[in-house]
């Protein structure tokens, strides 16, 4: 039995990971961390285990590497789709994801790193990127920006109360916006919503800007009425 612990900060993101990794009768999810500190304790609590964790967390990658072999314990490392996985092959982790990664590739990815092996993203046609960009740019395009702000929104982990209140709305409008979304991309709920967009770049990247747009006008509302 492989055991897991899994640590990202995106709450949908570990919904979905966990969701795929727990259909492998070989692997077990002992843990799930939401920063540093708790992966760093889970890590000392469950030695010998594969931790795959997201690069985002920015970890002291030197005490990290350090902290996997006083516990016996190997490395997954989860990169942005934009980096390169040279990079964290070189620190020496033993395999590395995207966000953008398959179930079965990552179920692949987990069981060898287990076997002492080292696992990369398979390389990817162009023809096959640029077919994945057109899904993504074609959802994009027929979403409107209240549809986006709701995607962008869900991709962090909010439920439909949060995400009125930061519209500025009501949750039976939410709901409404929900089913036309479901209807444009094809999935069925909100975890499947989120990892699709997460699994389509060009998607991923319009959700990820409309995302920072609204923190920054969620930031600068207090200076406007002050």
């Amino acid at each position: 039995m492989n055991k897991i612990i899994l640590a990202d900060s995106q709450a949908i993101f570990r919904a979905g990971t966990a969701k795929v990794l727990a259909m492998d009768e070989d692997i077990r999810i002992i843990a799930q961390c939401t920063d540093l500190d708790r992966m760093y304790h889970a890590i000392t609590t469950f030695p010998g285990s594969i931790v795959l964790f997201a690069a985002s967390l920015h970890p002291d990658f030197a005490r990290l590497q350090l902290l996997f072999e006083t516990t016996g314990s190997r490395g997954i490392v989860i990169a942005e789709n934009s980096e390169t996985p040279d990079t964290y092959l070189q620190m020496g982790f033993r395999g590395v994801v995207f966000r953008s990664v398959t179930g079965p590739a990552l179920g692949d990815c987990v069981r060898r790193v287990a076997a002492g092996e080292t696992w990369l993203p398979p390389q990817i046609k162009l023809t096959e990127a640029h077919e994945e960009d057109m899904v993504g740019m074609r959802v994009r395009d027929r979403l409107t920006p209240k549809e986006m702000r709701i995607v962008a929104l869900i991709v962090q982990g909010c439920k439909n109360r949060e995400i009125a209140l930061r519209l500025k709305t009501t949750e039976q409008v939410v709901k409404n916006y929900l089913r036309s979304i479901y209807d444009k991309t094809g999935v069925g709920d909100r975890l499947e919503l989120a990892l699709f967009t997460i699994h389509h770049r060009v998607l991923a990247q319009a959700a990820a800007e409309v995302g920072s747009k609204l923190e920054a006008e969620e930031q600068a509302a207090p200076s406007a009425v002050a």
